[in-house]
């Protein structure tokens, strides 16, 4: 018993001394120590990869680590969005999510659907930018106005069609917001992102289609659409002679697409704060501005309890905008 003595008492050196056994070494790495994904829940073309590209690009300066953008596509944005909830938190698995992450969970709802995510499964990280959606049809259309278009809705109920970037995403949210509000019935094609809702329209198979200024503006520009009126409470700068519904007279045809970034709900506020700076610091990056405004999108930065309050604030209107809309069924 006298010779363990010593060996027990070194025993008890070990477990007791500060540290020891707590932490794996890898937990100790410095953030961050690989590359990172930002998760683009829709096609390339489409506001959130016109975003994410920029963006990512800035925050690589400041993180010295590469910041990839991956489009994981599909059911409106919910595949990529549940792809970032149920990932690691660990601040190598961030989303770039539209508004249509606080619409997705009520969809699922109404529906009496399992949801695919929750708003809950999600850290903000940072605000990037808030567009006003705008409605858009070919030049060579008989609508020259949005009051053309709502009385022409009017007359043949379910004849003028419009794409979107899914069954309850951000681009169909606005429309059906503008029909419930001018009480006319339009058919809805949807498709798997902005882009390809915006090649339908070029391409002659549907009539319409709401969508951020920063996707359509090169193709007004060029003469192959018009644009009819904006759903934001103000006038959109590059647009100055476009209306707002709110001032022709639809109150309830409002609606914005902001692109934000997110972290798995439990990542350490270590690498939160991180992200939160390269944000901060991307966004006032020469080139991430020059990206911003050749795409004619107001960046509109929050981030940390500001970004939190908002976020909060607009899932909460847009919940109130489902309940409103209610079941719409796939065609």
């Amino acid at each position: 018993m006298t010779r363990l003595r010593p060996i027990l008492a070194l025993l008890a050196l070990v477990v007791l001394a500060p540290g020891a056994g707590v932490q794996p070494a890898a937990a100790q790495e410095p953030y961050p120590s690989r590359p990172i994904s930002l998760i683009a829940p829709f096609p390339p073309g489409g506001v959130a990869d016109l975003t994410a590209r920029p963006v990512a690009a800035a925050m690589e300066k400041v993180l010295k680590q590469p910041v990839g953008v991956v489009n994981k596509t599909g059911a409106a944005g919910a595949v990529g969005m549940q792809f970032v909830a149920t990932s690691k938190p660990d601040g190598y698995t961030l989303l770039l999510a539209l508004s249509s992450i606080s619409i997705i969970p009520e969809a699922d709802k109404l529906f009496g659907r399992p949801p695919a995510f929750t708003v809950d499964q999600f850290a903000p990280v940072a605000l990037i930018s808030a567009d006003p959606t705008i409605l858009v049809v070919r030049t060579e259309s008989p609508w020259k106005t949005a009051k053309n278009f709502i009385e022409d809705a009017k007359k043949r109920p379910n004849q003028i069609s419009y794409s979107s970037s899914g069954i309850y995403g951000t681009l169909h949210m606005a429309m059906e917001l503008l029909s419930h509000g001018a009480g006319i019935k339009l058919r809805h094609v949807p498709y798997a992102g902005a882009g390809p809702a915006l090649t339908a329209l070029l391409g002659g198979h549907v009539d319409a289609l709401a969508s951020g200024p920063s996707v359509v503006l090169p193709q007004i520009k060029a003469g192959k659409l018009r644009a009819l009126a904006g759903w934001g409470d103000k006038r959109v700068a590059s647009l100055p002679d476009l209306p707002t519904f709110k001032e022709l007279g639809y109150p309830e045809a409002e609606f914005y697409i902001w692109a934000g970034i997110f972290a798995p709900k439990g990542t350490p506020e270590p690498v939160l704060r991180t992200l939160r700076e390269a944000a901060r610091a991307g966004v006032a990056d020469p080139d991430f501005k020059s990206a911003m405004d050749k795409l004619e999108t107001p960046i509109a930065f929050k981030q940390g309890e500001e970004f939190q309050k908002f976020f909060e604030a607009d899932a909460r209107r847009l919940a109130d905008g489902v309940r409103k809309v209610g079941r719409v069924e796939q065609k």
